[in-house]
């Protein structure tokens, strides 16, 4: 969980102790004298900040590196984010299982759970059980609560996120408007006796697409990540960020109208999720007398190599391809990732089949479709990203120092 490419400090003695560190974690400078160079701070000056952020236990010293000076000398001791000085709790929501964990500030799991949380159950019951999981992951680890710097949770439906609530979710009854971010730092103290944390909230898709860009593609300028499971979403990174949307409803892909007459559980009739998500697979196979009731159970049976399976999962590969294939026209990306519950070969065969049929071949020139890289813990890395380059971003680093008193 390195910090985003592309972020300047500002010049001279403006230059903050979180630009410094900001600095720090992208990479571009990690010695005093490459900050000299990059930010126009004196040496002194470079010192008393960095003081600042070794007496939070926010960076350490490392091995030496390039000599700073064409003259020679000692090797320049490099600068090292400091990544165990804090933990992160992250949790991932799908329709009807959940997985949560325990993470470092560089992106290492360190504890994980999973088990069935029915979102339908209402936000009180599915928030206060992440909260019992979450202690349980602190005592597995030896963790203390007080270590937890904060909370990243994804869940199954758009959210504003600067409010962290979600708007009028087709999948989440009884979740409209809720306040997830305070009951879930609610539960967090009532089960492990800690103090607040920060809670950050996102969409599921959003989430899967941060984790991994960084992780495999931290090249990509544009990478879309698509989900099908239950649903049918998409998380979309532009220049390292979460494209979101005016209120968070970018990348909903599931309700795109693709002609048809079934009903979708929107309420609406001809939506792309109500004949080729992971839960329209299932009720097509139910139908056939091939018991299935998600997108997960779909899962076990395309790993089994069922036939049925196999074949209406390609059938649904074609019609998510010919959306994605404006999709793709529309957004030009590096990368077109394909994850949830479908994402095996069938599916992606389909895909392929209408997407590079419909879509401009300049428009798939230089574009890679490919299948998830770190599987059904995309979700937890990414929230566990998002909270880690919340807290450290140089404006907040600032209020986090004065707070501590350094």
């Amino acid at each position: 969980m390195t910090g985003k490419p592309g972020r300047t400090a500002r010049g001279g003695a403006q230059t903050s102790a979180g630009e410094l560190l900001d600095l720090v974690r992208s990479g571009r400078a990690v010695t005093r004298g490459a900050l000299q160079q990059v930010t126009g701070l004196s040496r002194a000056t470079v010192g008393q900040r960095l003081d600042r952020l070794f007496r939070a236990g926010w960076l350490r010293e490392g091995a030496g590196g390039p000599v700073d000076s064409p003259l020679g000398g000692r090797p320049a001791a490099t600068l090292e984010f400091d990544g165990s000085h804090a933990v992160v709790l992250a949790a991932d929501l799908d329709t009807r299982h959940a997985r949560a964990a325990l993470l470092t500030l560089t992106g290492e799991i360190l504890a994980e759970r999973a088990g069935a949380l029915v979102v339908e159950d209402g936000p009180e019951v599915v928030l206060a059980g992440l909260g019992r999981w979450f202690a349980e992951l602190l005592a597995e680890t030896g963790h203390p609560p007080q270590a937890v710097c904060g909370i990243g949770l994804g869940v199954p439906g758009p959210v504003d996120s600067e409010t962290g609530r979600v708007v009028q979710p087709p999948m989440m009854s009884g979740w409209d408007g809720y306040d997830i971010r305070g009951r879930l730092s609610r539960a967090f103290t009532e089960h492990t006796g800690a103090g607040p944390v920060p809670v950050l909230v996102d969409n599921d898709a959003n989430l899967m697409a941060y984790g991994e860009q960084r992780a495999g593609h931290p090249g990509c300028r544009a990478f879309v990540l698509v989900k099908v499971s239950t649903g049918i979403g998409a998380g979309v990174v532009v220049d390292g960020a979460i494209y979101r949307g005016v209120d968070g409803g970018a990348g909903d892909l599931g309700h795109i109208r693709v002609g048809t007459e079934a009903l979708c559980r929107c309420g609406s009739y001809g939506c792309l999720a109500a004949v080729a998500s992971g839960g329209a697979v299932a009720r097509r196979l139910t139908d056939a007398g091939v018991p299935a009731a998600s997108g997960s159970d779909v899962r076990d049976l395309l790993a089994a190599g069922h036939p049925e399976a196999a074949a209406l999962a390609r059938e649904a590969g074609r019609r998510v391809g010919d959306v994605l294939a404006t999709v793709v026209t529309l957004l030009n990306p590096g990368v077109l990732m394909i994850a949830g519950d479908l994402a095996g070969t069938p599916f992606l065969t389909g895909v392929r089949e209408l997407l590079y049929q419909r879509a401009l071949p300049r428009s798939t020139a230089h574009l890679d479709v490919v299948t998830a890289r770190l599987g059904e813990r995309a979700g937890l890395t990414g929230a566990g990203a998002l909270v880690v380059e919340h807290l450290y971003a140089p404006e907040r680093v600032e209020e986090r120092l004065s707070a501590l008193g350094v």
